[in-house]
């Protein structure tokens, strides 16, 4: 599939007024219409096109006529089937479109058309945190780690204690964070799909932000008990810990709410007075590990922000570094266009069975794959989900897929992997963090306050209309493609270099500057007892 859009207008790019669509490949017979406020009735395209009807932004127009049941093409593939006839220059709206039957997995073709190495790139570094496991992070960052949620709000308490007098004294300490999810208890600790939530819980405490200084504090009677939790699953390393690194808040030691407090900011400050020698040195791009989502998607997303961040994904791995796409639903339906691209047929295997185990994940839940898009997707243009996994998959760029991760799980090879998440944004935020990346990159259509606080998340907008309106949460706008003032790949180089500035400290995103954070989300496909 080209990525590479074709914008097709009546008047020369720099006419914000002329009417412009954008048609993606050349077997398409729709496009999307580009103007802010959409096209009225009776608009004319030099082509010849006329629209039948009112058209809104990022909607489809019809190209040609499509008689019932035809197939609607775009992105050079089928995303639906016309319910009824469409003539040419109609709007076609998700209730016209029928969603096809998702791809086969087991004759998928695997590693057949696999990319030639990006050529490298080299003499690009960031100034990051050196760990001692040769981790590199890019932040300074306090991680305090919980294995129960019962002592979430004993943390946060403890957590606001932090901000206000101690992280005075530790000036080269980013700040603090409590690593609080709803897991721990109440929960079936045994079943097979309990390695999900105690994985992700236990690399999280290992993100390279965090400088390797793990504490965690529990209640006691929980199930995840500390112990269990730092010992992980048979697919991790466990961490290893001096009892002093543990506080149980139903110790008998503990004497009033005072003295659980006083027993967390003891051990706080231990950390803090470690992490506070950590300083920012030079280091390859190589080092990097950075996420790639998308949320709260629309029609342009996959034309202007995610064929940019494929872009930008690309001269990372040419780099050597580590870039990671996920979101298994909007994946799903186009497998079939990334399983000839993965690096060979383990890999390939690796995929189809994260694709099956999230098919018979939603099977048990009595739903399936057309639960998504959300009505935001839809009303910014997007009919279903076929359609919004053929834009978020270019997200991937065109490496090589090298690796496959189950949820939570973190990479032992630096390049393009795929990550198995859910869709959701918190989900999928929680997760890729538990796999260890330093820095997202988060595309939206619809606009969205989205942050972590555990890795700075750079939003880049698919509309200029978004970008301005939201001028102060938006980091960078993509928009610019869609009307021909920028290429995408002018738009990836500088997506690439707010990258470098970002995870250098030396730029803050918005969220960071405002301290917009979402809450974690782990994961938790086992039965809740």
């Amino acid at each position: 599939m080209n990525m590479a859009s074709e914008v097709l207008m009546s008047e020369a790019n720099n006419n914000h007024d002329a009417p412009l669509y954008i048609k993606v490949h050349a077997q398409d017979n729709v496009a999307i219409v580009v103007n802010n406020d959409g096209l009225p009735k009776g608009t004319l395209f030099p082509c010849g096109l006329q629209l039948m009807e009112h058209i809104p932004q990022g909607h489809k127009v019809a190209l040609d006529d499509i008689a019932s049941g035809g197939n609607i093409i775009r992105y050079g593939e089928i995303i639906g089937y016309a319910l009824r006839n469409i003539a040419r220059g109609s709007w076609i709206d998700e209730s016209l479109v029928v969603l096809p039957e998702a791809p086969e997995l087991h004759s998928l073709p695997l590693a057949n058309r696999v990319p030639a190495p990006l050529a490298p790139l080299t003499g690009y570094t960031f100034d990051g945190y050196r760990n001692a496991d040769g981790s590199v992070g890019t932040k300074n960052l306090l991680g305090i780690t919980t294995s129960v949620h019962c002592v979430a709000g004993v943390v946060d308490f403890v957590v606001k204690i932090i901000e206000r007098d101690l992280l005075p004294k530790y000036p080269n300490v980013d700040g603090v964070v409590a690593l609080n999810h709803l897991y721990g208890c109440g929960v079936a600790i045994n079943a097979p799909a309990a390695v999900v939530p105690i994985r992700t819980i236990h690399n999280l405490a290992l993100n390279p932000n965090f400088g390797g200084e793990v504490m965690v504090v529990g209640l006691g009677c929980e199930k995840l008990q500390p112990e269990r939790l730092l010992q992980g699953t048979d697919d991790v390393q466990p961490i290893s810990l001096d009892a002093g690194d543990i506080v149980r808040l139903q110790d008998e030691k503990h004497v009033g709410f005072k003295s659980m407090v006083d027993d967390i900011l003891a051990l706080a400050e231990r950390h803090l007075q470690r992490l506070n020698q950590r300083r920012r040195e030079p280091c390859p791009v190589s080092e990097l590990v950075v996420g790639m989502q998308c949320g709260g998607s629309d029609a342009f997303s996959g034309v202007t922000a995610n064929p940019a961040v494929g872009y930008a994904s690309d001269l990372l791995v040419r780099c050597g570094a580590t870039v990671m796409f996920s979101e298994v639903t909007e994946v799903r339906d186009a497998i079939h266009l990334l399983t000839p691209r993965v690096a060979n047929q383990q890999v390939g295997k690796r995929l189809l069975e994260e694709m099956s185990w999230y098919d018979d994940y939603l099977s048990q839940g009595q739903t399936d794959r057309s639960a998504n898009p959300s009505p935001g997707n839809k009303k910014g243009g997007l009919a279903n989900v076929v359609e919004k996994a053929l834009g978020s998959i270019a997200k991937s760029g065109t490496s090589a897929i090298v690796e496959v991760l189950s949820p939570g799980q973190r990479p032992t090879k630096r390049g393009l992997i795929f990550a198995a998440t859910p869709a959701s944004d918190f989900v999928c935020g929680t997760q890729q963090l538990a796999s260890g990346i330093t820095l997202q990159v988060f595309t939206t259509g619809r606009g969205t306050p989205y942050g972590l606080t555990a890795v700075p998340v750079i939003k880049m907008a698919t509309r200029s209309a978004l970008a301005e309106r939201w001028h102060d949460l938006m980091d960078i706008n993509a928009g610019t493609i869609a009307t021909g003032e920028a290429t995408i790949e002018q738009v990836g180089w500088q997506l690439f270099e707010l990258i470098l500035a970002i995870a250098s400290g030396r730029q803050k995103t918005w969220s960071d500057q405002w301290g917009l954070y979402n809450a974690l989300a782990v994961f938790n496909p086992a039965p809740v007892t």
